[in-house]
């Protein structure tokens, strides 16, 4: 189970684990939480009070301190399993939704023809339709795309990298996303 970790703006910063999260509510760097309880750790006793110190950590945790994440310069790192996701498992071409293991990283503009493996340059294929297009353009193939691809904003790609979110977690991440995003239900 991972804590989604906030700037006090409420920008979100990273996915922590549970003891990550423990180690800002010690350190007093908890300016704010949401979300449910989902842990709570039980320290040593107090020797003049004999009290037992608690820590209960919530979902979402907003912390002190500068935003190490501009949403504006961010540039989601690509991989296979972030490209289904946004495209939902559909394949550009043929429209079928398919298993992640039957599904290619596509380039719209074959890395042989000079194309760059960026965001905006893939899409989500079919091991066919990717056989079938080959090294050529999806007009050189005669295979118009169905779909336009595009770079997640800083919202999406926070749900796109954890595939254990929380339903209080997704609540609060869906709320922020772009209306063209195509991770809305």
């Amino acid at each position: 189970m991972k804590v989604l970790k906030l700037s006090a703006q409420g920008l979100p910063q990273s996915w922590i684990s549970l003891e990550q999260a423990v180690l800002h509510y010690a350190a007093e760097e908890v300016r704010w939480e949401m979300g449910q309880r989902v842990a709570v750790f039980h320290g040593g006793h107090n020797a003049v009070t004999g009290l037992q110190s608690v820590i209960e950590v919530n979902s979402i945790i907003g912390t002190k301190g500068v935003p190490a994440i501009n949403p504006f310069e961010l540039r989601p790192t690509l991989s296979n399993g972030k490209l289904f996701s946004r495209d939902r498992n559909v394949c550009a071409y043929c429209g079928g939704h398919f298993h992640e293991e039957e599904l290619t990283r596509e380039h719209i503009l074959p890395l042989g023809q000079k194309g760059r493996d960026t965001w905006m340059n893939v899409v989500t294929a079919c091991r066919c339709c990717n056989h079938r297009k080959g090294n050529r353009t999806p007009e050189q193939a005669r295979m118009p795309l169905l779909y336009a691809p595009y770079v997640p904003s800083l919202w999406e790609d926070f749900i796109l990298r954890n595939r254990r979110i929380l339903a209080d977690q997704m609540e609060f991440l869906m709320a922020h996303l772009p209306k063209s995003s195509r991770l809305h239900a």
